[in-house]
């Protein structure tokens, strides 16, 4: 297994075309976003799109931006739209994702790292801690969770 960053591969449409065979609807968003060459236009123009692959298939990804679904907001960086593939879940894969993401922002000299999700009980997994609720650019309530580095 090795980590790809998307904007550093010279094989972006195959590594799209991964991305777009996810059954999230928040992964179609951001197959639109790559595509239409958006993405840092909203999230931050150092974002990474950081890929846990497995030879030609990709297993798991996530955003590593400084900002995501909360904004406006002083907090950054972010890590966002984390997702693993069904046939990958439950091996901690995303784990990979998470400890890379954060070794960048600790060569950054950054101390906090978040992420913002509904879910309750994964990213403890990994020493997140709850922070508090904010809302979303859409208007819902989001969990938003903090990392000491």
């Amino acid at each position: 297994m090795q980590i790809i960053e998307y904007f550093s591969t010279d094989r972006k449409e195959y590594w799209l075309s991964k991305i777009k065979e996810s059954d999230w609807r928040a992964a179609q968003y951001l197959h639109e976003l790559l595509k239409n060459q958006q993405l840092k236009q909203s999230v931050g123009d150092n974002t990474k799109v950081l890929m846990l692959t497995d030879g030609e298939e990709l297993i798991s990804f996530c955003t590593f931006a400084e900002k995501d679904d909360i904004q406006p907001t002083d907090l950054t960086p972010w890590i966002g739209w984390v997702y693993t593939f069904p046939n990958y879940r439950g091996n901690r894969y995303v784990g990979i994702l998470l400890r890379h993401a954060e070794a960048l922002a600790k060569e950054a000299g950054i101390k906090n790292i978040y992420i913002s999700t509904d879910h309750i009980g994964l990213y403890e997994k990994y020493g997140y801690e709850f922070f508090q609720m904010m809302r979303d650019m859409g208007g819902q309530d989001a969990r938003v969770y903090v990392k000491h580095l």
